[in-house]
């Protein structure tokens, strides 16, 4: 079976409550739940968010729009994504990120029929340079891997970023990755993190949506060559930046570590 695990909470530092923001009439994570449920791939999509009582209207308005909901650890997310496939039975998770309104279930299922086609343990549209507008971006993995890195794993990047572990041992799991055939697209940025993006992606569902509702990454980049101008309203934004402040927090968790220990070695 293969689950789609959308992970979203309200408690976003940099656009709190991003997914529930209201995007023509409905919160902005439904749009990204109806887009998913377009793939002829993914037999089962769950939204994943934490047991946080501040999450609670976020799992109550998934609810009601019809979509299944686990509710796991808030700071562990890989944690959280563990239990959620063991309890869907998953064999394949296929990774979104709640920030993505804009996913194209055709680059979904690419990534998906790549994974399967090659037997690959762990499959990304990201692996390495990417080349897909950022808010497009897919993740595929074995339950054995995301069982495996749930073991392992300790860095808090590691357990913040649900497929870091896999990522970065090549040795242990199988990698495969998809790369736009044209020219590299990574530039664009069609995410919400900040309020800008999110006037962005508006923008885009305004003069696209009404007309047709399962519009692609075709059709927005379509758009942008009519209205350039729109791409502004969002840049001057790095790509991952959530990583970065994560890798930090990694330098701090080694640094105590290392003294915990040294402090047992004197005891």
């Amino acid at each position: 079976m293969i689950l789609a695990i959308v992970q979203a909470r309200v408690s976003s530092s940099r656009l709190p409550e991003k997914v529930l923001r209201p995007l023509m009439g409905r919160a902005m994570i439904l749009y990204e739940l109806e887009r998913l449920s377009r793939s002829r791939s993914i037999d089962q999509i769950v939204l994943a968010t934490s047991e946080d009582e501040r999450d609670d209207p976020l799992a109550e308005t998934v609810r009601d729009a019809g979509f299944a909901v686990f509710r796991g650890s808030l700071g562990d997310v890989l944690g959280r994504y563990e239990a959620c496939a063991k309890a869907f039975g998953a064999a394949h998770v296929v990774r979104i990120t709640g920030d993505c309104p804009l996913i194209d279930p055709a680059i979904v299922d690419a990534v998906i029929d790549r994974h399967l086609s090659e037997g690959n343990d762990y499959t990304s549209n990201t692996l390495g340079e990417a080349t897909y507008p950022d808010g497009l971006d897919t993740e595929v993995m074995r339950f054995a891997a995301l069982e495996r890195a749930h073991r392992e794993a300790r860095l808090p990047s590691e357990r913040e970023h649900v497929t870091q572990y896999i990522v970065k041992h090549p040795e242990l799991f199988k990698h495969g990755g998809l790369r736009y055939a044209g020219e590299s697209l990574g530039h664009l940025r069609w995410t919400v993190d900040e309020p800008e993006d999110f006037r962005f992606v508006e923008s885009v569902y305004e003069r696209l949506y009404p007309e047709r509702k399962d519009f692609a990454m075709r059709d927005i980049l379509g758009l942008l060559e009519k209205q350039p101008d729109l791409t502004h309203l969002n840049e001057g934004f790095t790509r991952n930046e959530g990583m970065k402040k994560s890798l930090e927090e990694d330098k701090l968790w080694k640094g105590e570590v290392s003294s915990c220990r040294k402090s047992e070695k004197e005891v």
